[in-house]
């Protein structure tokens, strides 16, 4: 049988890629939060982001965080196989405060050779470094274990935690169900008199939405897990772009 379609006679003219900035996002298997949250920071077109989900399991224990580490090589693998990124993000608090930002590093780039990797421990790190904060107050959706550990590793990395305060969840589809009003209210009573700046920890929780107003009432600056990611993220990816509206990090490049 004849074929009805037609090959064109003239060629389609191929651009080097489809999108000037391309960033990769490896999320848990369990998050509601990450991906939406990036999409809402994305200062525009220019920017793609590709996502790839590794498995986890609740509940948010140093066991099943821990499960996440040899996995992480493949995860990386699957975005745009073959093809560069210019960065590349691992969203988990918890895991990354665990696991270490310099083994996770590792372990990404087996599977996407020479480009910056960032992790949220990695990007409070150089966010608050930016902002010229060092002592905070933290807050976390996390059960006393594990925001104790992570405490433990912001401090490890030179930051002074001046108090700390913790809903007590262990699953990220409760923690994704945290309204952001609850988070600001308890961003205001977690709030230490002499805090230089106010992390809210996790790549679950909505606290991004919320940053600008807490900081509007607290006079500080905030700095959340998935906001200081997408910041650092874009900034080692060579996206300086200054974005309104989720904080003063953002605003700064």
């Amino acid at each position: 049988m004849d074929s009805m379609t037609a090959l064109l006679d003239r060629p389609a003219r191929l651009e080097l890629r489809p999108a000037l900035w391309r960033v990769g996002l490896i999320a848990l298997a369990t998050d509601h939060t990450t991906e939406r949250d990036f999409a809402a920071m994305s200062p525009g077109e220019d920017l793609a982001i590709y996502a790839n989900r590794v498995a986890f399991t609740n509940p948010t224990s140093n066991e099943n965080l821990l499960a996440m580490s040899p996995l992480l090589t493949e995860a990386a693998a699957l975005i745009l196989p073959g093809e560069p990124l210019d960065a590349i993000a691992y969203a988990c608090t918890a895991a990354s405060a665990l696991i270490g930002d310099r083994v996770i590093g590792q372990a990404i780039r087996a599977a996407k050779p020479d480009i910056p990797v960032i992790t949220p421990t990695s990007a409070t790190f150089a966010a608050l470094t930016k902002l010229g904060a060092a002592k905070l107050s933290v807050l976390t959706p996390y059960t006393q274990s594990v925001t104790d550990h992570l405490i433990g590793y912001l401090e490890s990395g030179g930051l002074q935690i001046l108090n700390a305060s913790c809903f007590g969840l262990s699953d990220d589809r409760e923690i994704a169900r945290v309204s952001p009003a609850s988070i600001l209210d308890a961003a205001l009573d977690v709030r230490h008199p002499e805090a230089e700046a106010l992390f809210v920890s996790c790549t679950a929780l909505r606290a991004v939405s919320v940053a600008a107003a807490i900081e509007d009432r607290l006079g500080i600056p905030v700095v959340t897990s998935n906001q200081a990611m997408f910041w650092d993220t874009l900034r080692q990816a060579g996206c300086g772009r200054a974005i309104s509206g989720y904080g003063r990090l953002l605003e700064m490049y």
